[in-house]
């Protein structure tokens, strides 16, 4: 019998995933910390280790270098509540077999553990997205669309993206990537990176809106054992971690003024100062950040430090939404066919000429991110070769419910009441509640900041909801 430990502090949630390998024939271990685990993987002789990317007392990428010196023969699946591919390039480098974003779907990873386990030493083909076995050769484009990382299109929107890239990507100019909410921000963020002479430095991706006020020093600048309740051991921050690399800060116009005080500072001065450390550390690091929100309206407003947007907008872009790239669709979505069948291990060839007909016409509000989870329900739904009508959502085919020109900026025209009415959710059951919470989503084109001020809720209530409902965004 395969012996797993999980480690997470979400007690909840950890004797859940416990109880669930357990039925599937495991020997589960459960630690809620770092030092709890270390004790457990010296004790035991564990096969697997499913782990949170942030413990109150460590984080992944520390329990997997500490693992690693233990037994390098242990595989290490990584759980984060921060959706982050693009982190996973770094951290299968260091030996995780793959690198999971919560809501956890429980057949997915039994798969995934079970993968693990049969491949011994190996890495998962997470980023590549490469089979090693036969494909029909009718499905070729599909299983080549796998293995790319960035699509870079012919639209002439995309060709205008993908200048700005190349110009910008090999000097140390910060940049400040403006889009709609699923436009593929830190695809480009990461395209930029992986252009520059940074290329084989750390990546690090950090969503400003996740991070709590309180914790956000630490998260960025890292701390000392001590300095704080909880702080039992010394923890690296972001910044540290990204030295001689490239930081991305995604949904940046979240951070509160004080900590845009910190970071203008570390940004300066180039010098980071743990929590509770007398002693500066110097970074190397190049900025990216991203934001979804009118910077320039919230330095007007006095919400966001003109400085600071000054510091990290040296050079700007502009992510086009998707209905904007033309034919460029159809690569998307062939794009997202190949991630789609590599996950759920499907051989979808492609898009029947109706429902090619309905991507190039459809509004898309939600970007990229629509696309790739509307394409994902459909390869697991689809019986033939071709994705067919039949199994796309119902609200794709409602333009008039979906299509909306104007920008969402709270106004009476934005949502008006003809489209849908949004009283206190209190009133309705959790069926209705859910559907109130998508259709939010969709008219705020997917931002969630604009979602939860239409549905006048606060951030991280409707965080917690979209978990509650395994709302994947």
């Amino acid at each position: 019998m395969k012996k797993i430990l999980i480690i997470e502090d979400d007690v909840s949630f950890c004797l859940m995933i416990k109880t669930f390998l357990t039925k599937k024939g495991f020997e589960v271990y459960k630690a809620f910390s770092f030092k709890e685990a270390a004790a457990i993987l010296n004790e035991e002789k564990i096969d697997l280790v499913l782990t949170d990317v942030r413990l109150p007392d460590s984080d992944g990428i520390e329990i997997l270098k500490f693992i690693k010196d233990i037994n390098p023969a242990i595989q290490v699946i990584l759980m984060t509540g921060y959706t982050d591919i693009k982190t996973a390039v770094n951290v299968m480098k260091m030996g995780a077999f793959d690198y999971v974003a919560k809501p956890i779907n429980s057949d997915e990873i039994v798969h995934t553990i079970n993968k693990a386990l049969a491949e011994g030493g190996k890495t998962s083909t997470v980023v590549n997205y490469k089979k090693e076995t036969e494909k029909k050769e009718s499905s070729s484009e599909i299983n080549e669309a796998s293995k790319e990382e960035f699509i870079t299109g012919k639209s002439e929107k995309s060709k205008e993206l993908n200048n700005f890239i190349s110009v910008v990507a090999p000097t140390n100019i910060s940049v400040l990537i403006i889009g709609d909410s699923g436009t593929g921000k830190e695809n480009i963020a990461y395209s930029i990176h992986k252009l520059s002479k940074r290329a084989n430095m750390p990546y690090i991706a950090v969503d400003c809106g996740a991070i709590p006020k309180d914790l956000a020093a630490s998260e960025f600048f890292g701390h000392v054992k001590g300095s704080f309740t909880g702080a039992t051991t010394d923890k690296i921050g972001h910044f540290e971690a990204a030295n001689g690399g490239t930081i991305f800060l995604d949904e940046v116009g979240n951070l509160t003024y004080d900590v845009q005080v910190q970071l203008l500072r570390a940004l300066q001065e180039r010098k980071v100062k743990p929590v509770g450390s007398s002693k500066e550390i110097d970074v190397d690091i190049r900025i990216i950040a991203a934001t979804n929100e009118d910077l320039q309206k919230a330095v007007r407003e006095g919400e966001f430090r003109e400085d600071l947007y000054h510091r990290l907008n040296e050079f700007s872009i502009q992510a086009p939404r998707l209905n904007e790239r033309g034919k460029d669709i159809l690569e998307f979505a062939r794009f997202f066919i190949a991630q789609s069948n590599e996950e759920l291990e499907r051989n979808v060839q492609g898009l029947s000429d109706e429902v090619t007909e309905v991507f190039l016409s459809y509004e898309w509000p939600g970007n990229l991110r629509e696309m790739r989870n509307i394409i994902k329900r459909a390869v697991l739904l689809t019986q033939t070769d071709l994705i067919e009508k039949n199994v796309l959502p119902a609200e794709i085919f409602q333009q008039n419910v979906l299509k909306n020109n104007d920008t969402v900026n709270g106004s009476q025209n934005a949502f008006s009441n003809d489209v849908f009415q949004l009283e206190d959710l209190k009133l309705y059951s959790s069926k209705n509640e859910e559907q109130l919470i998508r259709i939010a989503l969709e008219k705020a084109k997917y931002n969630k900041t604009k979602a939860a001020q239409i549905l006048g809720i606060d951030r991280k209530t409707l965080y917690n909801k979209l978990k509650n409902y395994d709302i994947e965004l």
